[in-house]
């Protein structure tokens, strides 16, 4: 783990270092996010105001070579939200940051010039702040380009687009890929814009060879890094699926089970999917060349990413991911992948998650501002939002806040933040993870989808309610366990099935930190630190009626199967305070 904390000030632009205390010693990703959050931002705060503090953490496992572990939590009080949040990613950074032995970065205080950004350097026993100059105002394809020129290939680089200058609530944190493409994004809650009213557009990190991650027990991390390696690589979803086709695999698996949201949340079934798809992602890959089993950072066994190019060959845009493919294509009724494509690299560029982004196109189609199905209107009223035309900051700020603006009443959003590719009336589960998770809308709070969909690790009728409540608290409290180690989320496939691989997970945790943690240790701190986030959302305002689905999901029947949300409140009540 780290060694030290860096608490950088953008009101007086000082940079300290700090010991790491106990309390947050045996912390990392989600788990250290959350705790500093609630321990250092007052919960009733202006998200985008000077109180608000966000806080970039490698997982438990980052820095090491453990398999897939370089994944970045980024955690603050959400403008997208209201509340507690944490969204992560791959790529460069995490790993980097591990190992200069950066334990978190803790930004607070805002400029005393608003408008201006600056830049946060990182080198071994080094840390400077400096301005931002020609970086402000670009996109993150030509940002990261100038980086790499002044700072050198391979620095690891943290940033946001003009959609996170300009204090959009749909602003993502891009990370840097082992290409120097901006794709891996901590894309959710708006924490892009967190980091632009902190001034700050870019974070680099020069960092090379093994580090300074400390290990305490390195004969069972070997050990149970051996383990959850093979395990990986023998599990059908890790090791064949996902490599194979990404995570767009999934396109035609959620289509078929009519659980794919279609034109705005009003079918579970596209009948364009077969074009969008993972497949499709494949066969572009033999005959325009690109890329599938792509990792997004060193070290990464599964290999889920892509490189998606033009007709002619060329470069266009990386990852397409599943989430990405829905949102921008199936939601908005798009099917030509080359526009579904474009559409991603625009919110790669200008710093939007896409699973906000295509949410927000669909309810605007809703509301008639373009056609559904039109690719190229799409691609169009996207741009603006890196314009910062009306209508871009309109679209810039997110679903809930585009259907006010369209007068739209089918808004598919949970505490104010867009759902993802699964319609929670034909996966009934993954709608309790919405209604229920302190993130908002957000399936990988809680992937009962592995469950009900995959059958990884048990099989659950997706369209029956009973037993959900309890499934939906079982993968909460996982997944926040996870986040905090630092492995990817897709490592769950293989732990919820193979015992030797979940021991292999436990073996690395308890070999970096020293400790004695058990099985039943990680349900244990899970629910800890869910009840943390959760104290955190209900001094912020939230109450148990914030943990419900949109109203139009309880009586709009949802073809093919013809079923609405039919989960109880007192369900819903009962995941976290049965």
């Amino acid at each position: 783990m780290g060694k030290f904390i860096l608490r950088v000030n953008m009101s007086d632009l000082s940079i300290k270092k700090e010991r790491v205390s106990e309390k947050y010693r045996v912390l990392g990703g989600r788990a250290l996010t959350s705790t500093v959050v609630a321990d250092e931002v007052n919960p009733t705060c202006h998200p985008l105001g000077p109180n608000n503090k966000l806080v970039f953490a490698p997982g438990i496992i980052t820095g090491t070579n453990a398999p897939s572990s370089g994944r970045l939590s980024v955690g603050a009080k959400s403008p997208l939200t209201g509340g507690i949040k944490e969204a992560n990613a791959g790529g460069l950074p995490a790993q980097k940051l591990a190992r200069l032995g950066i334990h978190a970065i803790i930004v607070e205080g805002e400029p005393q010039e608003k408008g201006k950004f600056y830049v946060l350097s990182l080198a071994k026993d080094t840390a400077v702040l400096e301005e931002a100059g020609e970086l402000t105002g670009k996109g993150m394809y030509e940002t990261n380009e100038l980086v790499w020129k002044k700072y050198g290939d391979g620095v690891g680089i943290i940033g946001i687009g003009p959609a996170g200058e300009m204090l959009m609530t749909n602003a993502g944190v891009s990370c840097n890929d082992p290409e120097n493409g901006p794709g891996r994004y901590a894309g959710r809650g708006g924490l892009g814009a967190v980091m632009g009213s902190k001034g700050l557009k870019a974070i680099v990190i020069e960092q090379k060879g093994p580090g300074e991650v400390q290990i305490a027990n390195p004969e069972l991390f070997k050990q149970g890094q051996q383990k959850l390696t093979q395990g990986l690589l023998s599990h059908a979803v890790t090791a064949q699926a996902l490599p194979t086709f990404g995570t767009a695999v999934l396109v035609n698996i959620l289509n078929e089970a009519g659980g794919l949201p279609t034109r705005n949340f009003s079918s579970g079934r596209f009948a364009g999917a077969g074009k969008i798809s993972g497949e499709v992602i494949n066969e572009w890959a033999k005959t325009r060349g690109g890329k599938v089993g792509h990792p997004c950072h060193p070290g990464c066994v599964i290999r889920c990413s892509n490189v998606v190019n033009k007709p002619d060959g060329s470069y266009r845009v990386a990852p397409v991911e599943y989430e990405s493919a829905w949102a921008l294509g199936a939601n908005c009724e798009i099917d030509d992948l080359d526009d579904v494509a474009e559409l991603n690299r625009i919110c790669n560029d200008v710093g939007l998650d896409t699973i906000e982004a295509g949410c927000t196109l669909g309810v605007a189609m809703e509301g008639g501002v373009i056609p559904f199905g039109d690719g190229k209107r799409a691609i169009g009223i996207l741009k603006e939002v890196g314009y910062g035309t009306p209508v871009g900051r309109i679209i810039g700020n997110g679903t809930a806040f585009t259907a006010k603006a369209f007068g739209v009443t089918r808004v598919p959003v949970v505490k104010g933040q867009a759902m993802p590719a699964y319609e929670p009336r034909a996966v009934k589960g993954i709608g309790v993870t919405y209604a229920t998770s302190t993130m908002g809308a957000d399936h990988t709070a809680g992937y009962t989808v592995a469950t009900e969909i995959l059958s990884v690790g048990g099989k659950a009728d997706p369209l029956a309610t009973a037993e959900k409540g309890a499934l939906a608290k079982a993968f909460q409290t996982s997944t926040i366990f996870i986040d905090a180690t630092g492995y990817c989320l897709f490592i769950a496939f293989a732990v919820l099935d193979l015992p030797d691989a979940l021991q292999g997970m436990m073996d690395t945790v308890n070999g970096v930190l020293g400790t004695n943690y058990t099985l039943e240790d990680m349900g244990r701190l899970g629910s800890e630190w869910l009840k943390l986030e959760r104290s955190f959302n209900e001094a912020a305002g939230f109450t148990k009626q914030d943990d419900r689905l949109p109203e139009f999901m309880y009586y709009e029947k949802l073809p093919p199967h013809n079923n609405v949300y039919d989960v109880s409140d007192e369900l819903l009540d009962s995941v976290h305070n049965g």
